[in-house]
């Protein structure tokens, strides 16, 4: 095994005349026993001979595994680690990373910040997660929680921890809520559609026609729409980040093909005639001024020309129609809006799946139609919407005991 113990006040050879080492200019000062030679540990001292021993058998074994830590890494704080090592390397989309530091920011540093990653243990982070409790719904805290696992993760890597504490058996995570969405009834739908202007009613249209998310439905282009095939393609999204507007990929960054009823055909027909398009410039993967310009022919724009804002949208457009609708209570003058997230403009979304569910559609088509990864995440949300889940298989059933039965009997 690779190593040595060195004692430092204490010469190597003895003195040939008297047969005793002799003393070292460090004798007596700092720790006797140093610890080196171990490829990829630092040299380590002890005043012990037998934890000298212990530490060389213990990091030599470690080193050839490859799985050594050296503990004197994780001394680091975890605002330290963030901010030097683990931040740099968060990737994703430009939303994306911002949420991941919302969570960080606000709801990890703040509690964990000044303490050194080896102390974060499974009973500091019990506490931790009590107080996270009383601040966050379950599912952002379990949101923050996944990030606070993975800063561990790469600490790991780093070879700053030898395990992920988050993992500890203890360690409880918040219940993850059903996540099941919420749909309007159809005519609740329809109401808030006609109650919204004729130049953005289009919108309500295609999202609760196709089931298209408020960004995509920015995003759409008369190049997106195929009459011949009855199809929208959808290939891209406008999205809001500090304030300025730019183009991406739909989300997950898959392009995908949605079936287009001949009622939405006829509405985007009608309304092409009213509203031509207007090209509109924008960066492209993210809002910052390096990133590569692309221009696009929108059908819905401002007045000005400008692609919509899902902010300014939200408050002037779609929570006035709302109101109209008898779905939110009317605002007085200076007041806010009181509607809940559950009545956004993705609701559209939620209610569409619920209508192709019920009319018996595949839950693979939807997915595809929808842009979900899998149909196991489109069941997960949607199951509920599924009237005759089960109903068909205990006719299936049925039928067969029933005719087992009378050919039993005949």
């Amino acid at each position: 095994m690779a190593g040595y113990i060195e004692d430092r006040w204490l010469t190597k050879k003895k003195d040939p005349v008297t047969g005793k080492r002799a003393r070292t200019a460090r004798y007596g000062k700092g720790s006797r026993y140093r610890v080196a030679g171990i490829p990829g540990v630092r040299d380590k001292s002890f005043d012990v001979l037998e934890d000298a021993k212990a530490w060389l058998r213990r990091a030599g074994t470690d080193s050839e595994r490859g799985e050594f830590v050296d503990p004197r890494d994780g001394s680091i704080t975890l605002d330290d680690y963030v901010t030097r090592f683990w931040q740099a390397g968060v990737r994703g989309a430009p939303g994306t990373v911002k949420r991941i530091d919302e969570r960080v920011r606000l709801h990890i540093r703040p509690h964990l910040g000044t303490v050194s990653l080896r102390d974060i243990t499974p009973a500091v982070l019990r506490g931790y997660i009590a107080t996270l409790e009383g601040e966050c719904a379950p599912r952002y805290a379990r949101q923050i929680l996944t990030s606070l696992s993975n800063i561990f993760e790469t600490a790991i890597d780093d070879k700053r921890l030898v395990r992920n504490p988050m993992r500890a058996k203890s360690v409880r995570w918040p219940k993850a809520p059903e996540d099941q969405r919420e749909a309007w009834p159809l005519e609740t739908a329809l109401r808030v559609r006609d109650a919204i202007g004729p130049r953005y009613r289009i919108a309500a249209v295609v999202a609760l026609g196709c089931g298209l998310r408020q960004g995509e439905v920015f995003g759409l282009s008369p190049e997106d729409v195929d009459f011949a095939r009855g199809a929208l393609r959808i290939r891209r999204q406008v999205q809001l980040l500090h304030g300025r507007l730019y183009f991406t990929l739909p989300k997950g960054g898959k392009t995908r093909v949605v079936d287009m009823p001949p009622s939405v055909a006829s509405a985007l027909a009608e309304y092409f005639l009213e509203y031509p398009a207007v090209e509109v410039e924008l960066p492209w993967g993210g809002p910052e001024d390096d990133r590569e310009r692309r221009k696009f022919p929108l059908i819905l724009t401002t007045t000005y020309g400008n692609a919509l804002r899902a902010n300014i949208f939200n408050v002037e457009v779609w929570k006035p129609a709302l109101a109209a609708a008898g779905v939110i209570p009317v605002r007085n003058e200076g007041e806010r809006w009181k509607a809940s997230r559950k009545d956004g403009f993705h609701v559209l979304r939620h209610t569409y799946a619920s209508v192709i569910l019920e009319a018996g559609e595949s839950v693979v088509t939807l997915a595809r139609w929808l842009g979900h990864s899998t149909p196991t995440i489109t069941l997960d949300f949607y199951a509920h919407f599924m009237p005759e889940a089960g109903g068909k298989g205990r006719g299936a059933i049925d039928a067969l005991l029933n005719r087992s039965d009378r050919d039993t009997a005949g």
